[in-house]
């Protein structure tokens, strides 16, 4: 059945200096209005006791416009700074909902530098977008068409470390009925995430890891030495900031590409995708592999994939981080005792020798096949004393059609 979704198209682009003097207004008046809103409201909140609502933050902030020391809030588009309110009544609303910490300042060296236009305040006419308080469009590098007849509602610009420049778009797209997003097919394939190999699939292919912040560490090495000697407060230290940002978003534009592609080809040739739930934050608390780790990049990958199972109609599932799928034999089903990381050939006392990692692959799919089809349990019986729970899983499937559950 044919559906209407919201998604964002991002662009970049390259303001005139003053469409960028502009943003950068923006962007402070915007970073200043949540600072000092989210001031107000804990002020409120500790010293009396009192909520502070949204209504009464924008009430507020049309009192600060009119005194002499924040006259200047005035001078950029007004739906901004409202929109900066709205994201800070959503931060408060996750933290007593439990879903999120406190919320925090913005920081002018660190936080992410946005604003966000509602749809009165910008013109989209002929394929151009004006923002208000501009007279010019945005000079925009469309690397990609916007759905057919599609307008946007939500415009968010930004700008990231290195000083390039993004505008984002969201716009109703229209998902059709299956098989148009992706060919139909009943295959089925299971992810071992790894180091050597970034992962292995239950084929017994093994997918070479790319390594992108390796293959840069000198080039970042030498940016980074230099910015160490560069005084700070001075241009020529913003300068090698700027170098050393550059090359964090080489990196990262990198990594980014190669899991897209990946993680396409993968949900596009199969309907049904098995990962284990593996828990990064515990695993890069190991010194020793934390730096591999985080340029593997294996939250991105698994995000990845659960969009685009959602996009192209396939199935994601997820099973226990508790299932010793290396450790298992895929032929007897005896479990080893103790398989340390470097042993990549191990043999089971029933004479099968194994690959670990291929052989992790495949007893993830087939556990993975037992979840999706009738619930089965994957974590042997053995492993019921460590949580308290049978060894049947009490939810049978993590992420059914590509939905996750969080």
């Amino acid at each position: 059945m044919t559906r209407q979704v919201k998604r964002a198209f991002k662009y970049r682009f390259y303001p005139t200096s003053e469409q960028a003097a502009e943003l950068s207004r923006t962007f402070g008046c915007v970073r200043l209005v949540y600072n000092k809103a989210l001031e107000e409201r804990t002020r409120a909140w500790y010293g009396e006791q009192r909520r502070i609502s949204y209504v009464q933050s924008s009430a507020a902030l049309t009192a600060w416009k009119k005194t002499g020391e924040l006259a200047f809030l005035a001078e950029v588009s007004s739906v901004p700074l409202q929109q900066a309110l709205r994201h800070l009544q959503t931060a408060f609303g996750n933290f007593f909902a439990k879903r999120a910490k406190y919320p925090r300042y913005k920081s002018r060296k660190k936080s992410r530098a946005s604003a966000e236009y509602t749809r009165s305040a910008f013109t989209w006419r002929e394929g151009k977008l004006t923002l208000a308080k501009m007279t010019q469009p945005l000079d925009i590098r469309w690397s990609r068409l916007l759905p057919e007849g599609a307008e946007p509602t939500t415009v968010t610009v930004s700008r990231d470390a290195a000083g390039r420049w993004f505008v984002s778009l969201l716009c109703q797209d229209t998902i059709a009925p299956a098989p148009a997003p992706a060919p139909a097919t009943t295959a089925a394939v299971a992810l071992d995430a790894g180091i050597t190999s970034l992962v292995t699939l239950s084929s017994g292919e093994k997918i070479a890891n790319p390594r992108h912040e390796r293959r840069d560490r000198a080039r970042l090495a030498t940016a980074q030495r230099e910015l160490s000697r560069k005084a700070k407060g001075s241009s020529n230290r913003e300068k090698a900031r700027r170098r050393v940002a550059r090359v964090h978003a080489r990196i990262a534009d990198r990594r980014r590409d190669f899991l897209h592609k990946l993680s396409t080809r993968l949900v596009r040739e199969n309907q049904t995708v098995v990962i284990e739930d593996l828990s990064v934050r515990n695993l890069l608390k190991n010194g020793t592999l934390a730096r591999a780790i985080s340029d593997a990049a294996w939250t991105d990958l698994r995000s990845m994939l659960q969009c685009k199972c959602a996009w192209y109609g396939r199935e994601l599932v997820v099973i226990d981080r508790w299932f010793p799928s290396s450790k298992l034999c895929g032929n007897c089903g005896t479990v080893a005792l103790k398989l340390p990381l470097n042993v990549r050939m191990w043999t089971c006392e029933c004479g099968s020798v194994h690959d670990r990692d291929i052989n992790a692959a495949r007893n993830i799919l087939a556990a993975g096949l037992a979840v999706s089809a009738c619930g089965d349990g994957v974590r042997p019986q053995r492993e019921s004393s460590r949580t308290g729970r049978s060894s049947v899983k009490q939810e049978p499937q993590w992420a059914t059609a590509g939905i996750p559950r969080l």
